[in-house]
């Protein structure tokens, strides 16, 4: 019972800093840049464009707040806390430590989508078209991989050498259509995007991005108690009175779009599915009831700086964030596999 308490407890804490320490986040990461502000300046500029009675900033640092910095802020934590979130699920549905959103695929899907608008000017190239041909490229990355292994196979390996295979197949569609019609600019574009960049972010994007990352939480979330049960496997779950096919494939289409979608958005930024809900793990425990929303919160954080010092710490220059996130996941990824060969 004592123990119960202290769990309950250290995960409370957790909870609370991770609440605390977002919209602090967020503040200043805003006033972080070449142009420098202040979290009044943040302030005021949020303040004047939801209508409360406070006069904006100069109209220069306005621009710079609720145009540039606010929307690809607050990108970066839903695209953090999205991918963190599906990164947990995938770990339980595949009873797998190493899985996290690019297992299925999708990201190598959501790389030949957008090649196809960059390179092959579908859609004059813009960034609606961008957003679509990465959404389709993941959609159909996830046919194949729901076709490969089944709608309702409890078979972990299957799933994973599917996504293994999916995901070589359609970097390899990428490599062709750049090879084939590139040209040095095009090719430019196309390696930023495919090592994960936050710098297109915009209001539109936000909106799309908040929504599916809030349904794809709430989905998952009401689905803790069987994700709880299938961490034991399949047939405990069943005993438990979960229906373990069909709440995999719901959970696995759930965490398929709600990564497409995320993708889409921000270019294929890998390890945060991986590291997150590892670290988040340790801290708060298994209960999926309270490492899902846990795993947003610090998910979110995670990136949010992760992409503040990509765009800061080489100006004039900006770092793909995914090139960040990489140098701090293949440790964590090293780690993993060490503590695992070590049990067994």
């Amino acid at each position: 019972m004592t123990s119960s308490r202290a769990g309950r407890r250290r995960a409370l804490s957790v909870g609370g800093a991770g609440l605390a320490l977002l919209p602090l986040s967020v503040a200043l990461a805003v006033t972080v840049g070449a142009a420098g502000l202040s979290v009044g300046d943040v302030f005021q500029s949020v303040a004047a464009h939801l209508g409360l009675p406070l006069e904006p900033p100069p109209p220069l640092r306005d621009a710079i707040v609720w145009e540039l910095r606010l929307p690809r802020v607050l990108l970066a934590t839903l695209v953090g806390g999205g991918l963190a979130v599906c990164g947990a699920v995938l770990q339980t549905l595949t009873r797998n430590p190493l899985a996290d959103p690019y297992l299925l695929g999708i990201s190598s899907g959501a790389s030949t989508g957008a090649v196809a608008v960059l390179i092959l000017g579908l859609g004059s190239g813009t960034a609606a078209a961008l957003t679509a041909g990465a959404f389709a490229g993941s959609l159909a990355a996830f046919c194949c991989v729901l076709m490969l292994v089944g709608a309702t196979s409890g078979d972990s390996l299957r799933v994973v050498l599917a996504g293994v295979a999916v995901s070589q197949l359609f970097s390899a569609l990428t490599s062709l259509v750049v090879i084939w019609a590139g040209d040095a600019q095009s090719t430019r574009g196309v390696t930023f995007w495919l090592l994960g960049s936050l710098a297109s972010a915009s209001w539109s994007t936000v909106v799309l991005c908040a929504a599916v990352a809030g349904i794809g939480l709430a989905v998952c979330w009401a689905a803790s108690p069987a994700l709880d049960a299938l961490a034991f496997g399949r047939d405990i779950a069943a005993s438990l009175g979960v229906a373990p096919g069909r709440t995999r494939l719901l959970l696995l289409v759930t965490t398929a779009l709600s990564t497409a979608v995320l993708v889409a958005a921000s270019g294929a930024i890998g390890f945060v599915g991986l590291v997150v809900p590892h670290a988040v793990r340790f801290l708060v425990g298994v209960r999926h009831r309270v490492l899902l929303p846990a795993c947003a919160l610090y998910g979110a954080v995670f990136l949010l700086w992760a992409d503040t010092a990509a765009r800061t710490l080489f100006s004039p220059r900006e770092v793909p964030v995914g090139v960040l996130t990489a140098l701090i996941g293949v440790p964590a990824f090293a780690v993993i596999i060490r503590r695992r060969s070590t049990r067994s």
